[in-house]
């Protein structure tokens, strides 16, 4: 077993979960675990879809198969189905949640305000004293300037 790849026991419990290949259409379809593994190994990496390596087949094969599969909710159906699988052998302690922080984006705002600033902006009146007032907009109509 490659480092991103599938141990035997493994692609057991995930290759009922995929859909069964077409029959009777065209060529023969990929090997299911040389694409899927594929995927894995793009989804590890984070590398580009065209940078995958040769032994996986074609980048575009791979691409299309993960694609196809995310539209039709095969990965959902499959998390669900392999989590449910390992809760009924106990395998799972649904107390304990880890998230990755390092594939969570902040927000560009999320890293405060400038220090040593003017302290904080003073606050605005209400809008509700002014509302019988004329509109005020920069799309106003203008007058034509003409010479």
């Amino acid at each position: 077993m490659r480092r991103h790849g599938l141990s035997d026991a493994q692609w057991e419990r995930l290759r009922p979960l995929l859909p069964p290949p077409p029959a009777g259409r065209g060529r023969p379809r990929a090997d299911d675990r040389t694409v899927v593994e594929g995927i894995l190994w793009r989804l590890a990496t984070g590398a580009p879809w065209r940078d995958l390596p040769e032994r996986f087949g074609p980048w575009a094969t791979v691409y299309s198969r993960f694609r196809r599969w995310q539209r039709a909710g095969v990965w959902a159906g499959a998390l669900a189905a392999l989590q449910a699988q390992a809760d009924a052998r106990g395998e799972l302690d649904w107390a304990m949640h880890y998230l990755d922080g390092t594939t969570v984006r902040a927000h560009p705002h999320a890293a405060g305000a400038k220090k040593g600033g003017p302290g904080p902006r003073p606050t605005r009146p209400s809008a509700a004293p002014g509302a019988g007032s004329r509109p005020r907009s920069t799309c106003a109509p203008k007058a034509a300037a003409g010479r």
